[in-house]
């Protein structure tokens, strides 16, 4: 019985979210900035309700996706611009100064070589 009612909460939440989804795409308009599921962003510049298809213009190129391939709108204003920057820069990875690299792999051979011969000393004293 559990496990039925388990499975109508799933059932109906993924039905939710779908709802949500045909809404937000019904609701899309000219001129609105938006981002495709495969992540190419660019301007809606024309709907064609009849083939369900949307026109895009990105960096200057126009393209033409199914209405279903938009994933999210995206807002912009001078402060996104600059908020998006600081996040970006903030989660960048500082480089470590102690690490060495090789300049070949040949030093990678070396090190394995090492390490065998020793976990094959270290069984023959056991």
């Amino acid at each position: 019985m559990a496990l039925l009612g388990l499975m109508f909460f799933m059932s109906s939440r993924q039905r939710k979210q779908q709802k949500a989804q045909q809404e937000f795409r019904n609701e899309l308009a000219a001129g609105q900035e938006v981002m495709t599921a495969s992540g190419l962003f660019g301007t809606i510049v024309e709907i064609d309700e009849a083939n369900d298809r949307i026109t895009l213009d990105s960096a200057g190129s126009r393209s033409i996706w199914l209405r279903a391939a938009i994933a999210k709108r995206v807002d912009s204003s001078p402060n996104d611009a600059a908020d998006t920057i600081e996040a970006a820069e903030a989660s960048t990875i500082a480089p470590a100064d102690a690490i060495d690299v090789p300049d070949d792999i040949s030093g990678l051979d070396t090190a394995q070589r090492e390490y065998r011969e020793q976990q094959r000393k270290d069984d023959e004293g056991k």
